[in-house]
């Protein structure tokens, strides 16, 4: 059944994209390093567009990033002092290597005592999704990247690969254990989840930036100080959402998920107002130059990044991977070596009906990575059309969410404890 569910997905033209774009994240994002050399994914059509989904970012920020970690820059010191741009002074800050070096070192404090370089459920640009129990560390700052300056790169990074990371947990039950401890010495090595979601909003909002661009007289002033006093409200409802007790289970994980994400789309309808009121009392001279934040980041963004054809053609919609049969060979033996059915069925000594069901949980979720492409989008010209779009890309992983979570609902309903704790190990034994 698995092998027959497999073969549609591939051929299913619902699938579009995914051979091509939705498997750069399993290449780039979950696989081990002896996978990737297993499957030659360093070089041919996935190694060279393992970094289109991450592409705003580029390659060399993404090893700035990693060198920061190993270098020890921007560590524990930073994410205890709630400064993260205090982490190193007398240096440039790079908002995107301080945040992926930040999230990095969070994730991987935790995990197998902190020896790993890396992780297999970071994401393309070098950053996690998950840091130990918290869910998307970096909610605030890219909620308001991609409303005030079109930067979506951290939201479409979300995706296929966060959910997976929520089954099949990279962590033991004791690792994540200690980011919730009472903070101790241990505290120097592994910061607390408390601590973790305080950092994660590092530039705030940038409101003087924004008057510094649009010059507002008193009655647009006050309407700035609307916006931003929504924004803290909005920002401190998402930390609320920051976990105290330690998801212990895939379903507790998904609902964490779904938390957070709920009160995202929530903290999008709670600025949707003031900033409409804001971008309505512009004239058209000073929204030309509030519009023009997100062209000069954009600006920035590209510069010095490299071209690469083959990446791009990976997300172009004109493109059909259904006739690539080079691809399409790479791309089954990625999900069976993420999904590998059968030996789980073995292992876990599941009957038919649960094996059945495993299989919808496996077609449920691999159906997310068309739902959530990650290929880059243009965005809206307005700050009020980038909420709009933004609210729509959680709203739809919300849905995927939900899906995925009734998936494993149906599947475990009829486990043993034993075979739910066999199917818990399956993550933290990936890492060994």
């Amino acid at each position: 059944m698995a092998k027959s569910a497999l073969g549609s997905a591939i051929m299913s033209g619902r699938m579009g994209l995914v051979l091509a774009g939705a498997t750069l994240l399993i290449a780039a994002v979950l696989l081990p390093n002896t996978a990737q050399a297993q499957f030659g994914l360093r070089g041919g059509p996935l190694g060279v567009a393992r970094f289109a989904v991450g592409h705003v970012i580029g390659m060399s920020r993404m090893r700035h990033a990693r060198m920061a970690v190993r270098g020890g820059r921007y560590r524990s010191a930073a994410l205890r002092s709630q400064d993260p741009r205090g982490a190193e002074r007398g240096q440039p800050s790079n908002p995107y290597i301080i945040r992926a070096a930040l999230s990095a070192q969070a994730a991987l404090a935790g995990w197998h005592g902190g020896r790993r370089p890396q992780g297999w459920w970071r994401h393309p640009d070098g950053s996690y999704g998950w840091a130990g129990p918290v869910f998307w560390p970096f909610a605030h700052d890219d909620l308001a990247n991609a409303v005030i300056f079109a930067d979506t790169t951290g939201i479409s990074l979300y995706g296929y690969g966060d959910i997976y990371a929520a089954l099949f947990s990279p962590y033991a039950a004791t690792e994540l254990a200690a980011y919730t401890a009472p903070q101790g010495r241990r505290a120097r090595k592994i910061p607390s989840a408390q601590n973790i979601c305080d950092v994660s909003d590092p530039a705030g909002f940038p409101a003087d930036l924004m008057a510094a661009a649009v010059h507002p007289n008193e009655l647009q002033r006050t309407a700035l100080d609307e916006l931003v006093s929504a924004w803290q409200s909005a920002r401190d409802s998402i930390r609320a959402t920051c976990p105290t007790e330690v998801p212990a289970t895939a379903a507790e994980r998904l609902g964490l998920m779904r938390d957070r994400l709920a009160v995202m789309i929530k903290a999008m309808d709670t600025l949707a107002p003031p900033l409409a009121k804001f971008e309505g009392l512009l004239d058209e001279r000073q929204k030309a130059k509030l519009d023009g934040l997100a062209k000069e980041r954009r600006a920035a963004l590209a510069a010095g990044q490299p071209r690469d054809a083959q990446a791009a053609s990976a997300c172009d919609p004109n493109s059909d991977p259904r006739y690539d049969e080079k691809l399409q060979r790479q791309y089954e033996q990625l999900v069976q070596q993420q999904w590998p059915v059968a030996d789980m069925a073995t292992t876990l000594r599941l009957d038919e009906i649960a094996r059945a069901r495993l299989d919808v949980l496996q077609d449920t979720t691999l159906r997310t990575m068309e739902t959530l492409s990650a290929c880059p989008t243009k965005p809206a010209e307005t700050p009020q059309g980038r909420l709009t779009e933004v609210k729509a890309r959680l709203e739809r992983m919300l849905q995927a969410v939900n899906g995925v979570a009734d998936a494993l609902d149906d599947f475990e309903a009829d486990l043993s404890d034993e075979q739910k704790a066999g199917f818990e190990a399956i993550g933290p034994k990936r890492g060994v």
